[in-house]
């Protein structure tokens, strides 16, 4: 008897097209050059001031915000890594921890479990979400439009930024 190599099962894809039109720019003030800041739902809260990075190669979550989710040092693993900021300092994070994030308005949300470098440094940030969450979510962005679209099982989910914030 002859055996038949099987498909392995694979996770459902979303094909709706991802596409930006000029209703996503209701509500932002033109013109401008404001970085893309967005609230996002971290370990069950809701944190603000989370700017998207194309550039960064990292999660990050800055300390101040590290210690307002109550969660001790002990959870964080021993991993410390060195970065570079675009001013060329050097700072070490001083661990790592996996935390559920969740980006998105129901239904159309997704949740994610991501490693974030903790970092001991003065930010006007919170977090910082860098390719490997935007890879994670499959999330396309535009600076433009400040907006990240991403799949979901429900559609294409929508995170618009925050522009008051962001220039705050």
């Amino acid at each position: 008897m002859d055996t038949v190599d099987r498909p392995s099962k694979q996770l459902k894809q979303w094909t709706e097209p991802i596409t930006f039109t000029d209703a996503d720019c209701t509500g932002i003030r033109y013109p401008h050059d404001d970085p893309l800041v967005i609230s996002v739902i971290l370990s069950n809260y809701k944190v603000r001031r989370v700017l998207i990075d194309n550039g960064s190669s990292s999660d990050i979550i800055f300390l101040s915000c590290f210690r307002q989710r109550k969660i001790g040092k002990e959870s964080l693993s021993s991993l410390q890594t060195p970065l570079v900021d675009f001013t060329g300092d050097r700072v070490t994070s001083i661990g790592s921890i996996d935390l559920p994030i969740t980006i998105g308005e129901y239904p159309r949300q997704t949740t994610k479990l991501l490693t974030f470098l903790v970092v001991d440094y003065p930010s006007a940030y919170n977090s910082i979400l860098g390719r490997t969450a935007l890879n994670a979510f499959q999330a396309i962005t535009s600076t433009s439009h400040l907006a990240i679209k991403f799949p979901t099982d429900l559609g294409v989910g929508t995170v618009r930024g925050e522009q008051t914030v962001a220039r705050e």
